[in-house]
């Protein structure tokens, strides 16, 4: 890798720490006037880091993990980015082992997913999330595997009154019942951050007969799901591109009798929240209102959100979750 490779690498993850604070920040709800204030800067502050305009500081991450309760992934960010820098310049010396960056996968790996399929059904109670990724690795490692995330916010702008909220009704593992499979094999899987409200795990290319890593070139599906109740789910659905990505399809099934209705809009690193291009195609299957959206070669950090309400449940109170 040459000096210019290395320079695109720094950019790359300068871009990536940008990308996770508005992320974040949107999950969150908070303005960026809310979060500046949470944080202790200036509101124009919160804007340069976000454009890019800034370079990420170690003091930014650890205060913006704090202020949003990201369980240290945007400190992961600066990690990253430290680590890019260190290499480009050459360093003899590793960082160190507190600010090494974590490599998500193998080195030499490179995922790309070819196809990612979403379901969401809601029954009146219980939300049960079913998720299909078609995988490619495009690297010269093998994978053994993959990161994926749970996060909930109850009061959207409000991080106190939902941080306890979250004290006293935490996500737990018993109720998400998390199952995965790959080629028809159960995958064993492993907590990487358990929060009140938010959850990173890696699933295994691995289960108690053995082990079924794919390797370069090869294309696998692996599907999840679990489920979560509706005080602490709710009214939207977002996706976040984390890596590259070919097609994009999420469905969401309510029970007709709640006379749902759903709209949704797309984020991306140079523009704020806008209303989706396409909007999500209705059909009515037994009983269930179904609404299907899809969309083909989405931009790299760009966020996709889904929202709805049940007109016929008089209820107005908001509760967000998110997948990734």
């Amino acid at each position: 890798m040459d000096a210019q490779d290395d320079a695109i690498n720094v950019e790359q993850a300068a871009a990536d720490f940008a990308a996770e604070i508005a992320y974040w920040r949107e999950v969150r709800g908070m303005a960026k006037r809310a979060l500046a204030a949470a944080m202790g800067f200036d509101p124009s502050y919160i804007s340069h880091m976000e454009s890019g305009r800034h370079k990420p500081t170690e003091d930014f991450a650890r205060r913006a993990d704090e202020a949003m309760n990201t369980g240290e992934t945007i400190w992961k960010r600066w990690c990253g980015y430290e680590a890019a820098k260190a290499k480009a310049r050459s360093m003899k010396a590793a960082p160190p082992a507190s600010r090494r960056a974590e490599q998500p996968y193998a080195t030499g790996s490179a995922l790309i997913v070819e196809h990612d399929a979403a379901r969401l059904d809601y029954d009146g109670q219980l939300y049960r999330l079913a998720m299909r990724r078609l995988l490619r690795n495009t690297g010269s490692e093998p994978v053994t595997r993959y990161l994926i995330r749970i996060s909930v916010d109850r009061y959207p702008g409000e991080p106190e009154r939902s941080n306890a909220h979250y004290r006293n009704h935490p996500l737990t593992w018993d109720e998400l019942a998390l199952t995965a499979t790959c080629r028809g094999e159960a995958m064993r899987w492993e907590a990487k951050h358990d929060r009140d409200a938010f959850k990173e795990v890696w699933l295994l290319f691995e289960n108690g007969q053995g082990r079924f890593p794919f390797y370069p070139g090869e294309s696998v599906w692996i599907e999840y799901a679990y489920s979560v109740r509706d005080q602490k789910w709710g009214r939207w659905f977002q996706r976040a591109v984390r890596l590259p990505t070919e097609h994009v399809e999420v469905q969401l099934a309510f029970p007709a009798a709640l006379d749902p209705v759903v709209w949704g809009t797309e984020t991306s690193m140079t523009a704020q929240a806008s209303p989706l291009r396409t909007a999500p195609i209705r059909t009515e299957e037994g009983g269930m209102r179904v609404f299907t959206w899809t969309t083909a070669a989405p931009a790299l950090h760009a966020r996709y959100r889904l929202e709805w309400r049940f007109r016929a449940s008089g209820e107005t109170d908001a509760i967000q979750g998110e997948f990734r």
